[in-house]
């Protein structure tokens, strides 16, 4: 569903992501970790399409965004660090507009709305301006929005900051529905207790370069093995 062959990211002379090479099958949900400029977020807005690699390969569904970025991008709904919404738009014209963007007529977009209005817990906020949203309902809108065109892929960047508990509890519900779908996903994130939680396979990045993958299991035996928690093996692996 994603292949990541050895992309490189510089910005001048600093190279923010080195050779990293990532692939993730059908309904596995990734977690990719870091500590703060690691290049995680640099990653995730290649894999968007937002940020081009300077050498390196990111092909979504076996779509090269590269050389096919319209088509590649349609395979995924992307959710980033930091949420945007048009402040004068209601929750409602907010995703009405951005199904469009995915060119879904009005009744398919109604449609999703109603099915991820019961899921998401927007319904007596849908009709309000998003400027008098909280941060957690502007990412359940968010989240929303990325979700409406059925994607392949589902790219978060971050997607448990700031969040009320009921939103973490929503935002987990809905990962999980959608990778028993057949949905993929990869997530960011600095809560090791999410990515502990509901990742199949977890990533570590320090210095854009990956130290650490393998699935969830392996890190159950390290901390094991080492009569350590999680939090202890990520800080022993990124010091």
């Amino acid at each position: 569903m994603l292949q990541i062959k050895n992309i490189v990211k510089k910005f001048g002379f600093f190279t923010a992501v080195n050779g990293i090479n990532v692939h993730i099958n059908q309904g596995e949900l990734y977690g990719f970790l870091g500590p703060n400029g690691a290049g995680k977020t640099t990653t995730i807005k290649m894999i968007a399409g937002i940020y081009a690699p300077t050498s390196g390969s990111i092909s979504i569904n076996g779509i090269d965004i590269s050389k096919n970025p319209v088509k590649a991008k349609l395979q995924i709904g992307y959710v980033p660090d930091q949420p945007y919404l048009y402040d004068k738009l209601t929750g409602r014209e907010f995703l009405y507009f951005s199904g469009g963007l995915y060119n879904l007529d009005k009744k398919t977009i109604q449609n999703k709305i109603d099915e991820l209005v019961d899921i998401l817990k927007i319904e007596s906020w849908l009709d309000k301006r998003t400027e008098e949203y909280s941060q957690g309902m502007r990412q359940r809108i968010t989240i929303a929005s990325a979700l409406l065109h059925d994607p392949k892929l589902i790219v978060l960047d971050e997607p448990m900051v700031g969040l009320d508990p009921q939103s973490a509890v929503l935002v987990k519900k809905i990962l999980n529905q959608k990778v028993s779908e057949g949905a993929s996903v990869f997530v960011s994130t600095h809560s090791l207790s999410f990515a502990e939680e509901i990742c199949s396979r977890i990533g570590i990045i320090k210095a854009g370069v990956m130290i650490y993958e393998d699935k969830r299991e392996a890190i159950e035996t390290i901390k094991a093995n080492l009569n350590s928690n999680f939090e202890e093996v990520f800080l022993e692996l990124t010091k």
